[in-house]
């Protein structure tokens, strides 16, 4: 039964991992300016990946309940009892069931595209991210997240490979880092993903190498690799990225330092999207 000391909304919010959620969501909508969407389908298009983002937190967090009870994680409602696994899972089901519905108006290639990559982000919640493939949803679905942005255009047709390599790239860097925080409680608990079994120093290293990959593909990718080709800011944006990779491997040296580094990483995540934008309609290119 839930406690009537938090709302019910206010607790599935809170364990809809709403960082996350929020930072992929503004990824759309930049990224729909950035393909020059029509404002209808940069709307609905925003609003699937919300709700979307929404099924796969609650998912995340529904079903390391008892993890997460384990390890006495009072960050999570679910786990003090604040809500129930059967209220977080009947939520989970309608956000995803209104991802799709809204996917549906933007034609059939995005909602398969957006299926496949909720899917994918699924798979890891439901028990990929113990073993050493726990990379490879973040790969497959970040890869595929620019393409919605393409696909959900009037002329439908999917992002160029620059930009997969960016969205993927992208999906390493935040997953070596996601784990950051919570390696001495996963550990306890049986989880063993790959950041888990490099360890926390490689991860970082990891993280950093795969942003400067994601940044490097960002800014030459529209110029079609021709260096010369590529505007001052471009290169000024991912002068940044690199300094923040430099940063998230200094400071993984400290004390608990995995919570910072995964907000150094979701920065330069933002600064990447800027590069997309910037890129105007090159994104099939």
């Amino acid at each position: 039964m839930e406690r009537a000391s938090e709302s019910v909304l206010g607790a599935l919010w809170k364990s809809s991992h709403p960082g996350p959620t929020l930072v992929v969501t503004a990824l759309a909508g930049l990224l729909a300016v950035s393909a020059e969407l029509e404002l209808w389908r940069g709307a609905v298009l925003t609003a699937a990946v919300f709700a979307g983002q929404l099924s796969v937190g609650l998912s995340n967090d529904a079903l390391d309940a008892e993890r997460d009870r384990a390890v006495g994680r009072t960050d999570k409602p679910i786990a003090r009892g604040v809500i129930s696994v059967r209220t977080a899972w009947a939520a989970t089901w309608t956000c995803l069931a209104l991802a799709l519905l809204l996917s549906a108006p933007l034609g059939v290639g995005l909602l398969l595209a957006h299926a496949v990559a909720l899917a994918s982000a699924w798979s890891y919640n439901a028990g990929l991210k113990a073993t050493p493939l726990s990379v490879l949803p973040y790969m497959v679905t970040f890869g595929i997240f620019p393409s919605l942005l393409a696909l959900a255009a009037e002329s439908a047709q999917f992002a160029g490979a620059w930009v997969w390599c960016t969205g993927a790239a992208l999906g390493v860097a935040l997953h070596f880092t996601n784990v950051l925080p919570d390696l001495d409680d996963d550990a306890r608990t049986g989880i063993r993903g790959l950041p888990h079994r490099l360890g926390g120093q490689i991860s970082a290293v990891s993280a950093s190498a795969a942003v400067v990959v994601g940044a490097a593909a960002a800014t030459l990718g529209p110029a079609q690799w021709n260096a010369a080709e590529v505007p001052v800011v471009s290169w000024a944006l991912c002068a940044a990225v690199i300094v923040l990779a430099v940063v998230t491997v200094a400071v993984g040296r400290g004390v608990r330092a995995g919570r910072l580094q995964f907000r150094l990483v979701m920065l330069a995540a933002l600064i990447l999207a800027v590069q997309l934008i910037l890129s105007g309609g090159s994104l099939t290119a």
